[in-house]
């Protein structure tokens, strides 16, 4: 029976429609950080590497089975995390099933999120994500790995996943701050270069979902 519900996820999951969701979760964190971060990525996506994502991401929560709807959900914030034992199972079916969960910390959430992602994966552990890998390659070259966009306490940005059956599932950008980068220029003053670097690794991580 288990197999045959599994079956059945990854075929509403291959019929994705290309629309992405910011996940709104509780715990008392900003999940709603860095509004203009996702409709500048898909922008930037839909200009740059041909992808045809609609403009405004939608939102939803981490028990809601339209999460099986969107192939990327994207996760940020800066405070607590808590996902209820519903999300938990949600979530995990979604990733299990070919869906995706970008987790950014915008800093100060590594201490709570790294608890919720266990209790998805109680057996899986986050591993560094070494800068060969597919999702640094293409279609723009990152030979070092995860860019480092915000300073913050100056250490280097890292980027870790989850991996099912050698695909990744789970991508979480620590110390780094791509949302932050994909913001309207003026929010952070970022240099451009940071802001480009921040572009360039968000379409890196669509394309590597709509192609992989």
């Amino acid at each position: 029976m288990k197999r045959i519900f599994y079956l059945l996820l990854l075929v509403s999951l291959s019929s994705f429609s290309q629309e992405i969701a910011l996940l709104k979760y509780s715990g008392g964190g900003d999940w709603y950080a860095n509004p203009t971060s996702l409709p500048n990525l898909i922008r930037y996506c839909n200009s740059t590497i041909n992808t045809r994502i609609k403009a405004k991401p939608s939102t939803v929560e981490p028990s809601n089975p339209d999460l099986l709807s969107y192939p990327f959900v994207h996760m940020t914030g800066h405070g607590n995390v808590v996902f209820s034992d519903a999300d938990v199972s949600n979530l995990r079916n979604y990733l299990n099933g070919g869906g995706f969960l970008h987790i950014d910390d915008n800093y100060g959430m590594d201490q709570y999120i790294r608890k919720e992602i266990k209790k998805i994966f109680p057996n899986n552990n986050l591993v560094e994500i070494p800068a060969n890998h597919p999702i640094f390659q293409k279609p723009f070259s990152f030979p070092n790995g995860l860019p480092k966009i915000h300073e913050h306490d100056g250490t280097r940005a890292q980027a870790f996943g989850i991996f099912i059956e050698n695909k990744l599932v789970l991508l979480y950008t620590y110390e780094c701050d791509l949302g932050d980068g994909w913001e309207d220029a003026e929010v952070h003053n970022d240099p451009l270069v940071a802001r480009d670097k921040a572009l360039k690794m968000g379409a890196n991580i669509i394309n590597y979902i709509f192609t992989n």
